[in-house]
């Protein structure tokens, strides 16, 4: 496996009670429960980038990624959710996955709108609507973040959020992945979707700058159908710049992001590093049997 491969082998996602690590082809998903024991559960990963040599082109393959990473984010959220409170009812229904996606894509739709209406009731023009636009939806973000933050249950997952990070960085500095090893990493780790999430405001900018004039509503619409091109586009950048993340100018561009996870990562406890360790372990099992 050659050392962008590697570096892009393995992510993760916080669940409730728990961690999802993923690889290309299988996700896992550990679960504390009640009892204290860790559930684990395994899906293989059917990508279309898998079935299809056109969509793992780049830029394509991003869109595509992006949306099959919400598809199995939303459904690992559902399984924590049932293991963490020992609900035992029927799986979810694609029309009922369908309905989440809906929501999800409708929160993000307004994190879109209600910048766009304030920037463009302040009579603003060219780049300068666009920094101010962008400006407002991450102060959005931001609020948003620190809002449910405090919220207690929620603060649980930023911290097995932390742990994930945690057990990721220790597999690639090579370290052995025991909760006393692994607990003296940090919490940060620049392929997160925090960082994804700066990397899609600069991208933004730029691309709407270079879109001609519009009326309002065209260019509302330009803001909601291009967030596939955008992910696309930005999975790109993130992809190079994890790659030569050692390079001192790419340290500095990457710097916001990894700040910005200080209000989505929190310090997790030595039972949560364990979830997060069993599952990169199991999924690393997997993927070089």
């Amino acid at each position: 496996m050659s050392e962008e491969e590697q570096s892009f082998a393995y992510g993760g996602q916080a669940l409730i009670e728990g961690v999802m690590m993923r690889s290309g082809t299988h996700m896992v998903m550990c679960v504390r429960q009640p009892d204290d024991e860790i559930a684990t559960h395994t899906i293989e990963i059917n990508s279309l980038t898998r079935k299809h040599r056109f969509l793992r082109l780049p830029f394509i393959r991003g869109m595509i990624l992006l949306m099959e990473t919400l598809y199995y984010g939303v459904k690992s959220i559902f399984y924590s959710a049932d293991v963490a409170l020992e609900e035992e009812g029927e799986e979810f229904t694609t029309k009922e996955y369908i309905l989440v996606l809906g929501m999800v894509l409708l929160m993000n739709g307004l994190f879109i709108a209600v910048p766009y209406v304030i920037a463009n009731f302040l009579k603003l023009e060219g780049v300068l609507f666009n920094v101010v636009e962008s400006g407002l939806r991450l102060s959005l973000f931001i609020l948003y973040m620190y809002t449910i933050s405090k919220w207690d249950e929620f603060s649980r997952i930023l911290q097995y959020h932390g742990a994930e990070h945690k057990a990721i960085n220790a597999y690639e500095a090579g370290e052995e992945l025991t909760p006393e090893k692994v607990a003296g990493f940090g919490n940060l780790n620049p392929r997160c979707g925090t960082s994804f999430l700066f990397i899609t405001i600069i991208m933004s900018i730029a691309l709407f700058s270079m879109l001609p004039k519009a009326d309002y509503l065209m260019r509302l619409a330009y803001r909601i159908f291009l967030i596939p091109f955008i992910g696309g586009i930005s999975y790109e950048v993130l992809k190079f710049s994890d790659k030569h993340r050692k390079h001192p100018i790419m340290q500095i561009i990457i710097k916001p992001g990894l700040a910005f996870q200080r209000l989505t990562t929190k310090e997790p406890t030595t039972d949560m590093i364990e979830v997060a360790i069993k599952a990169l372990e199991e999924v690393i099992k997997i993927h070089e049997d």
